[in-house]
């Protein structure tokens, strides 16, 4: 290992590596031993930064990069980060990043999306769960119930003038030209473990998180277009300023004209939160109005208190529409329902983790994969039965 030491300083001291230099790097990441390359990494970093207070960061961007550069991820679009975790020694984030490659290889299939290859030698869960997928149930106006997972794409119902149409996950309402004369109402919910897309009548998207719903009419008509919702749903609606979209939540409102953004308001969460992402909202609840900005959150205690918090991390907000589990500087709590909700599991433990954790994961991620990476951190450890994540002691 001594070799290795001295030639992983030489490298990071470079600005430029060469080809062959990528190619010992990736071979040294793919063939290491875990516990041996960890204790080679933490000794490095950590007398870098006692002699040096200020390279220990400019090291861990340079390795990072380099490691998105021989596996040939594009940093931004892939967001192939794992597992960082700051504790008082100020280990490197990317020593864990590096320990996680020790146990995963990370390459793009043929759409582009990250993959984690499991090497040989590590330690088996006594079973895995599969990740959520595009599950929900679709409520038409005379109460009759349609599963969307077990039926065919293609047109699933009539509602007065509006075609209900199926398409890989995504719900089309096509309503004809003609005005409505009579108001139908649908609901889709999704279970845990499962998400779904739709696209409503004046052709505003919509995205539902697991365990969410939104209850819609099946045509606009009059001033308003109004909906109701519960759970995690994120909007882009289609502009129309004499006709404002309303979402109500939890006695609250949302009103908008053409806007994005993002509403969680989980039974379990303590604040109903409402993140705009771009356009205006008008957050109403008790006669009190609160107009939001791009980048800005409005959150709702359960005791009726408002606030409105400047500049929030929108990728973080937004990252479960886009495929991801974003925990960056998220506690274990926060953590443990977002898991709960996408893969329908109990997650049981009994004393309380104080440690921040920053990691990025495809949401396609089977569970195991999740909590080894977790894992790699050195802070938490679990078993799977069944349906029920415990963490140890």
């Amino acid at each position: 290992m001594v070799n290795y030491k001295t030639q992983l300083k030489r490298l990071l001291e470079k600005s430029d590596w060469t080809a062959e230099e990528r190619q010992w790097l990736l071979n040294f990441l793919k063939n290491s031993d875990e516990a041996e390359f960890k204790n080679l990494m933490e000794g490095f970093f950590a007398n870098d930064f006692n002699e040096h207070r200020s390279i220990n960061h400019d090291i861990s961007e340079k390795l990072l990069s380099g490691i998105h550069e021989i596996t040939g991820i594009d940093k931004k679009q892939a967001k192939a980060k794992l597992v960082r975790l700051w504790t008082t020694r100020m280990v490197s984030a990317c020593i864990i990043t590096l320990l996680a490659f020790g146990s995963y290889l990370l390459i793009k299939d043929s759409s582009q999306k990250p993959v984690f290859i499991k090497k040989t030698g590590s330690r088996e869960y006594k079973n895995d769960v599969a990740p959520g997928g595009d599950k929900a149930t679709l409520t038409l106006a005379d109460g009759s119930v349609i599963f969307l997972d077990d039926v065919n794409n293609g047109t699933l119902a009539q509602q007065g003038n509006t075609k209900v149409i199926k398409l890989n996950g995504k719900l089309n309402y096509n309503a004809a030209g003609s005005v409505a004369s009579e108001i139908f109402y649908n609901t889709i919910a999704t279970p845990r473990g499962g998400q779904y897309q739709v696209e409503l009548p004046d052709g505003s998207m919509v995205w539902l998180n697991a365990a969410s719903s939104l209850r819609f009419p099946t045509a606009f008509v009059g001033r308003e277009r109004k909906v109701e919702i519960s759970g995690e749903v994120y909007f882009e609606i289609a502009k129309n300023k004499t006709m404002p979209f309303i979402v109500t939540v939890n006695g609250a409102e949302i009103k908008v004209t053409g806007t994005h953004f993002n509403v969680m308001a989980y039974d379990d969460e303590l604040t109903l939160q409402t993140t705009l992402l771009e356009g205006a909202v008008n957050f109403v609840k008790d006669g009190r109005n609160t107009i939001l900005r791009p980048g800005q959150q409005s959150q709702l205690t359960k005791y009726g208190q408002l606030k409105v918090l400047d500049e929030v991390d929108i990728e973080k907000i937004v990252a479960w529409k886009n495929g991801f589990f974003n925990f960056e500087g998220s506690d274990f709590a926060t953590i443990a329902k977002q898991l709960s909700r996408w893969y329908d599991a109990e997650v049981v433990y009994d004393r309380k983790i104080n440690d921040l954790f920053y990691a990025e994961i495809p949401r396609d991620t089977k569970l195991s994969d999740v909590l080894r990476a977790m894992e790699l951190t050195g802070k938490v450890h679990f078993e799977i039965e069944g349906r029920k994540i415990i963490v140890l002691p």
